[in-house]
């Protein structure tokens, strides 16, 4: 019994269904923000110092007098700047200079004024997520890294290259938002704010029939003091609002009913939906765009000077125009080539300049540095040459225009294809957030419960409570539960789930699912950001962000990189150059119309293009990208790179036994009496112990005596009042009902209380737990009363995931609390051949610290809750069977299902992620290791091969194309386990 009671978690009622899953960000209802406006000359100073915001509960608040009782005192005092005060609730949020005043100093201010005031908190550390625009490699996320963290008050910051965004979390007394874009945009980068910690709920309005600005800022004032509101912005240009609310209190239609009402006259105020563009999307097309449009204005120059240069001039006579001379050496070909080479380096090529110069500033070196170099000296060089043959009658010299030109070109080729296959690492997430519905079926009920008139509305503007109908073929609106109808509901695009499972009244549903052929009403529970489909991009989101330990090693290689590039290129230029000057090769290894410093320049320049580090910075976020997005659609949620990588090297599996490797809702299959109670006196007192606790157990039994009323047909009107109740841990209940005392446990809970276990008793143990059922005792007054068995039967799949596992090495171990007798049972059931029993929670970690210590890497399955030491203590915790609550903390991946075959699909995509990102390295350093030799010319003196600087372009862009390519294959991924029909 005590494997159960250890995992109480198994049984979710409708409890969690109250509780938002995602907490909102601001604690308290604020309301009517007013500056304080009679500050005196030094509270006025100290506008542009720090500021904190403290946050107060104020009671005896009768009606606005009392507010503007506590504005004006308020507003007298030094260093006060503002005050916002809730009528509703009492609330109270006071931004203050911490020079000039303190926290102290503004509750003393209240009581003084004769209201009693409690502080609630200061805020706290915040979050934020902005989409950083002009990265190219892992160098320049460094460098906005680095950046960020140097901030005086951001706290901690994680910049994904994949995905181009930067997490940062800081504290909002010290920085705001705007200052940190700011510092962002000094080090060379753009920034454009994603979300923000306050966008839990957030709904965007069209204000419409306003006549003047006062009216909005009226009912931007209104809406600030309804209760449930955090944070109203106004654009007063557009009459656009956006509002933060508190989903537990208001909703997005009780707010525009609030601003309608407000109207002056009937009909005049009117507030509809707004949905803005979705940035991520705008900003990927944005970029793909101008990857594009560089490129094709690239082409339109480059293409004629391609041409010019290799092209025409091979066939005579159609060429021989060009070598025309119009001043000494000048041909018209080489003016021409001039021409048409500088729009594209210094127009088309200005972001390298730009990106070369904020990198070198940072004391930084990335791919624009390289590209910079490389065009220029091929620029620069063809300048001289020119200006040359213009000057000097016997001058001889090759232009590289067309290297410079062409390798622009192929760069912004290789930008485009990127950007392009990037944007397809994500396709998994993006179908995710496409599920959710656009609009939904509205019930108005009476109190009787019938209904009374149906409205099409907008998902978005659902609030809590609200009842949804759904009719078949349509998809869930909202996740809640089912109130009235039967159906079957395909949760495949969020679970995995290839089965359609049976919804009755009472079940939970999830958003963006679909209803296979009843017609079902259901009840909104989570709306918003709080919705399981919204928490899984979310998390998805920040497992995306999080860098993998793999992609150190990259971060090693790339920062030193660039320079040693440099050294390399500088090197082969000058070997090349001497060699030619002092005639260690012969004259005709040098092309026509080159010289010994042309073709040693060539091979530089061809050195410095290729060995550019992009592809090698994409290998691990690009993967990790796609694994987690493709594991988010099969209902495996990993929280970060970290997760995904430990898992590969996973050998131990530790499982819990109950709610896990056990369906987790335990049914009593016989009690028995070893007294002269009476089986009804025995099940009520029985019932009475354990209607307190939450226990999987404690709900079986009282379950059963329930049926058992039922059967002898006796419903008492309630339970008896249970007196000194006491939970003892893995053991069972106590408590004192009526004149008697209640004992309902294992034999350890009755050892401990020194309550004999006749021969009887330990027969019928002994029986059940040969069976692998749980006895649960019962003593009544120091004396054995009876006992229930409960049995709790083995998932169908465990079997087979045991087996599975050890066909991939892994050895399978389980932990639980149960006795000895009925954990030998269920693990000769399943196939594992270790198992420890009677383990506390704690015990569970101490356990799997053991293994750890024997120098195992240790996977913890259980179901999230009780489990939670152990969790935290393997080296990647699976929390299983999760449902609906997908915010989990304490484990590394959610497994959205009760299914073990998830446990299976982890570990094997963790594998084929690793050996995906091994391969990326492969391809990344496999460009570099094989190009930078025929580059620098080690082939060209046996084979005559040699790689010019605008081929060298094609091939770095080529590297980075083909690592992403490889990422994107991880889309087929398949589960190596799947859910047998039947």
């Amino acid at each position: 019994m005590s494997s159960i009671r250890e995992n109480g978690g198994g049984a979710r009622g409708d409890d969690d269904l109250k509780a938002p899953l995602l907490q909102p960000a601001s604690g308290g209802a604020v309301a009517i923000t007013v500056p304080a406006a009679g500050q005196n000359s030094k509270a006025a100073t100290a506008v542009d110092k720090k500021v904190r915001t403290a946050k107060f509960k104020i009671g005896d608040i009768k009606c606005t007098s009392c507010t503007g009782s506590i504005e004006s005192v308020l507003k007298e005092l030094d260093g006060v700047q503002t005050v916002a005060i809730s009528v509703l609730d009492g609330h109270a949020a006071v931004t203050y200079v911490p020079e000039l005043t303190t926290v102290e100093k503004i509750k003393e201010t209240i009581e003084d004024a004769g209201f009693p005031v409690e502080h609630l908190s200061e805020q706290d550390i915040a979050v934020c997520r902005l989409k950083i625009k002009g990265m190219m490699c892992t160098s320049c996320a460094e460098s906005v890294e680095r950046a960020l963290l140097m901030i005086d008050g951001v706290k901690k910051a994680v910049v994904g290259l994949a995905l181009e965004e930067a997490k940062v979390h800081f504290d909002p007394n010290v920085i705001d938002i705007a200052g940190i874009i700011e510092s962002i945009e000094d080090s060379g980068f753009g920034a454009v704010l994603v979300s923000s910690g306050a966008d839990v709920n957030k709904v965007h309005l069209k204000l419409e029939g306003f006549e003047s600005l006062e009216d909005c800022k009226q009912i931007q004032s209104l809406l600030e003091s309804a209760q449930g509101v955090n944070h109203v912005e106004m654009d007063l240009d557009e009459h656009k609002l956006t509002i933060n609310y508190d989903s537990a209190i208001t909703g997005p239609r009780s707010l525009i009913q609030l601003i309608e009402e407000a109207s002056p006259s009937p009909n005049m105020y009117h507030a509809t939906l707004y949905v803005p563009p979705r940035q991520r999307e705008n900003d990927q097309l944005h970029e793909t765009q101008m990857y594009r449009n560089q490129f094709l204005w690239s082409c339109i120059f480059s293409v004629p000077v391609f041409l010019f240069s290799m092209a025409l001039p091979m066939f005579h006579p159609y060429g021989n125009w060009l070598s025309y001379k119009l001043y000494h050496n000048l041909t018209v070909g080489m003016l021409l080539r001039w021409i048409l080479c500088t729009p594209v380096q210094f127009i088309v090529g200005r972001r390298f300049y730009v990106g070369a110069y904020h990198a070198l500033r940072r004391k930084s070196a990335n791919m624009d540095v390289l590209v910079a170099l490389g065009t220029n000296t091929a620029y620069f060089y063809s300048v001289y040459v020119i200006i040359k043959a213009t000057t000097a009658e016997n001058f001889e010299g090759q232009d590289f225009f067309e290297t410079s030109a062409m390798l622009i070109s192929f760069i912004l080729l290789g930008k485009y294809l990127e950007v392009v296959a990037k944007g397809k690492t994500s396709d998994a997430l993006a179908k995710l957030t496409e599920l959710a519905p656009e609009t939904a079926c509205l019930l108005t009920l009476d109190t009787d419960g019938s209904v009374i008139s149906e409205e099409e509305i907008s998902t978005q503007l659902i609030q809590r409570n609200d009842i949804i109908k759904i009719v078949p073929g349509a998809k869930v609106a909202v996740d809640g539960v089912v109130v009235d109808g039967q159906s079957h509901v395909n949760e495949s695009m969020i679970t995995g789930e290839a089965r359609p499972v049976a919804k009755r009244p009472g079940d939970k549903v999830i958003g963006g699912t679909v209803n296979e052929n009843g017609c079902i009403h259901v009840k909104a529970t989570h709306v918003g950001s709080e919705a399981a489909l919204s928490q899984i991009v979310q998390l998805v989101e920040a497992a995306q962000l999080a860098r993998a330990p793999v992609q150190q090693l990259a971060d090693r290689i790339s920062r030193y990189f660039v320079p040693t590039v440099v050294v390399v290129a500088f090197i082969t230029w000058l070997v090349w150059f001497i060699a030619g000057e002092v005639g260690l090769y012969p004259r005709n290894w040098i092309p026509k119309a080159m010289d010994k410093f042309e073709l040693a320049l060539q091979f530089g320049i061809s050195v410095l293009v290729i060995a550019c580090p992009c592809a090698l910075g994409l290998a691990t976020p690009t993967a990790v990208m796609v694994a987690t997005g493709k594991g988010a659609s099969q209902g495996v949620l990993i929280k970060g790179g970290d997760a995904l990588e430990k898992a590969h090297k996973v050998k131990t599996v530790v499982f819990d036994k109950t709610g896990t490797l056990t369906v987790g809702k335990p049914q009593v299959v016989s009690a028995v009496l070893f007294s002269n109670f009476s089986m009804e006196e025995f099940c009520d007192l029985a019932t009475a112990a354990e209607a307190n606790s939450e226990h999987p157990i404690a709900k079986a039994v009282v379950d059963h005596a329930k049926r058992f009323r039922h059967k002898i047909g006796s419903n008492p009107d309630h339970i008896p009042e249970v007196k000194d109740f006491e939970v003892h841990t893995g053991a069972g209940v106590t408590g004192k009902v009526g004149e008697r005392m209640v004992l309902v446990g294992n034999r350890r809970l009755m050892r401990t209380s020194e309550i004999t276990l006749g021969p009887e008793v330990e027969k019928y143990i002994f029986e059940n737990e040969e069976l692998a059922r749980t006895c649960v005792l019962v003593a009544i007054d120091g004396k054995m009363a009876g006992a229930f068995a409960v049995t709790d039967p083995v998932k169908p799949e465990a079997q087979r995931v045991i087996s599975f596992l050890r066909s991939m090495g892994i050895t399978s171990i389980m932990v639980t609390g149960d006795n000895r007798a009925t954990a030998a049972a269920i693990a000769r059931d399943v196939g594992i051949d270790y198992f420890f029993a009677e383990t506390t929670p704690v015990g569970k970690a101490d356990k799997i610290k053991d293994l750890q210590g024997k120098g195992e890497i240790v996977a913890m399955v259980g179901d999230g809750i009780n489990d939670s030491p152990a969790l935290v203590a393997a080296d990647v915790g699976m929390a299983i069977g999760a449902g609906t609550n997908v915010a989990i903390e304490a484990a590394d991946i959610v497994l959205i299902k009760s299914n073990l075959e998830d446990v299976v699909t982890a570990i094997d995509l963790s594998r084929k992620t690793i050996a995906r990102i091994r391969m990326n390295y492969v391809w990344a350093l496999g460009y570099n290791v094989l190009g930078m030799p025929i580059a620098a010319g080690i082939l060209y003196p046996f084979t005559g091969i040699r790689l010019p600087p605008w081929l060298a372009g094609a091939c770095m862009a080529a590297s980075s194309l083909s690592v992403v390519c490889s990422s994107l294959l991880l889309q087929s991924y398949k589960k190596p386990l799947h859910v047998r029909e039947g």
